[in-house]
């Protein structure tokens, strides 16, 4: 089976190919990827040597077209996903998110091609901290930034070309990821890559907020599962019950790395900022008999911290970048 792979040198994306490459050796992979500031083509060193890769953007209709009629499947990573730079300039989560899906539902639409997209539980906004509730799949939509609204765009889009056009689409809405290869602007990198580099974690707000965590590699073991066994026109929820404050996760980085629980900063909230989200995942698990390896958020994370200790030379050189953009926006 020949899959193009969206946004394949991402955090998630890049994380996929390197899995799939040993999982399913007989699989072949082409990666799209636009390379932007989040995208590193070293990420795939290991497998460029039996990956197709091929330097563009999903917003480039007629690159997308050529690349899909040359596939079985495509598995949509491709995405703009930082919530802080969508409030500073939303259009590109707009090009991106929104206009890149529109050329790759037209593509598999006129070749007849197998789509699994990628999303997040964002797109749901946010439950309340004391709410015995999780998110479904029959959630309403309910996005809170420029990021999770062009998420939801996409995901709708989807749905209307399975419905109104019967293209083969599966969707997948996944919580928060941590893992090897995540660029350091996102929460728990950053907060390791301070530790390592001997500055405070620093936390928004009080740190009440809670995220749902998953290991990238359990993301990507489901997504695998529903490109072989899911139901067309479905929608998946993936999550491993790893429900955490914002202030815990700190917590154990600090433990985890020998320092004081209290060893960090309080910097201001971020704008909108979501209070929780928590993903029931039980359809995918009856229906597809997925389970996450990683059930402890611990171990998760003690395996994360020795791949940014021992891979200083991936993330060092885009470390002072992420810490002055952080300073502009006072977080």
């Amino acid at each position: 089976m020949k899959i193009l792979v969206t946004g394949g040198a991402g955090f998630i994306g890049a994380n996929f190919v390197l899995r799939v490459s040993r999982t399913r050796p007989d699989w072949e992979l082409v990666v799209l990827d636009a390379l932007t500031y989040a995208g590193s083509k070293e990420s795939l060193t290991p497998v460029l040597d039996r990956v197709g890769f091929v330097h563009g953007s999903v917003a480039d209709a007629e690159l997308v077209d050529r690349l899909v009629a040359g596939s079985d499947a495509v598995v949509h990573f491709a995405a703009e996903s930082h919530n802080d730079h969508s409030l500073n300039n939303p259009w590109p989560f707009v090009e991106s998110n929104i206009v890149g899906t529109y050329h790759l539902l037209e593509a598999v639409r006129r070749h007849g091609v197998r789509l699994h997209h990628i999303s997040t539980d964002e797109v749901y906004g946010d439950l309340e901290l004391d709410d015995p509730q999780r998110f479904t799949e029959a959630t309403p939509v309910n996005p809170s930034s420029p990021y999770s609204a062009s998420k939801a765009s996409a995901d709708l889009l989807v749905r209307a070309w399975v419905r109104s056009f019967g293209i083969e689409a599966t969707i997948s809405n996944c919580s928060n990821n941590y893992g090897p290869l995540q660029h350091v602007e996102k929460f728990i990198p950053r907060q390791i890559t301070n530790l390592l580099t001997g500055q405070k974690p620093r936390l928004y707000g009080t740190g009440a907020n809670v995220r749902d965590w998953i290991h990238v590699d359990d993301h990507n073991d489901a997504v695998v599962a529903i490109l072989e066994r899911g139901t067309v026109g479905e929608t998946y929820l993936i999550g491993a019950d790893g429900e955490a404050s914002n202030l815990r996760v700190v917590e154990l980085l600090l433990e985890l790395t020998g320092h004081s629980t209290d060893w960090f900063e309080h910097v201001k909230d971020r704008a909108g900022h979501d209070l929780r989200y928590a993903i029931d995942s039980s359809k995918l698990r009856r229906e597809l008999g997925w389970e996450p390896a990683y059930s402890d958020l611990r171990e998760g994370l003690t395996q994360t911290i020795e791949w940014y200790r021992a891979n200083e030379a991936w993330w060092k050189p885009h470390k002072d970048t992420t810490e002055q953009m952080y300073r502009t926006l006072g977080h």
